[in-house]
């Protein structure tokens, strides 16, 4: 009797923690874009260099290189969450990768990444073109 009632509750109880790590991993996802994001523009400021975001659907990640000889940061996309879209959208979707060049001293560059976890929800990393910082815009109504 006992284990029949321990596994009723795991039963109504599973879908609603997998859910709540499925969003915790969407958002720590959006969260760690955004760290990569202001590391580039930050290191293109302050160091003066040039770097180049590499955005990759197909690999499902982002890499930093940078004018410096040897320097490579590499994001990975936790398990669940993919990199469904970058804008703007250049071409018909059907682009893997993506290559973005952050001058220092210039304008910061329009982009933007969607990721998407396996429920279905959405965030959009954003760089705000007028204050040159990233921000994660949640989907509507969500």
């Amino acid at each position: 009797m006992v284990t029949l009632l321990l596994s009723l509750l795991v039963g109504i109880t599973f879908p609603s923690v997998s859910a709540g790590i499925e969003s915790l991993r969407l958002t720590s996802a959006a969260d760690s874009i955004v760290s990569f994001l202001n590391a580039a523009l930050n290191r293109a400021e302050r160091r003066q260099e040039v770097m180049e975001v590499v955005i990759s659907k197909a690999e499902n990640a982002l890499v930093l290189h940078s004018s410096e000889p040897g320097f490579v940061r590499r994001l990975e996309m936790p398990e669940g969450v993919s990199i469904t879209a970058v804008f703007p959208d250049m071409t018909s979707g059907q682009e893997l990768e993506r290559h973005i060049v952050v001058y220092p001293g210039s304008t910061p560059p329009r982009l933007g990444i969607e990721i998407a976890n396996r429920k279905g929800e959405r965030r959009i990393v954003r760089v705000d073109p007028a204050t040159g910082v990233p921000v994660v815009e949640q989907e509507a109504g969500k």
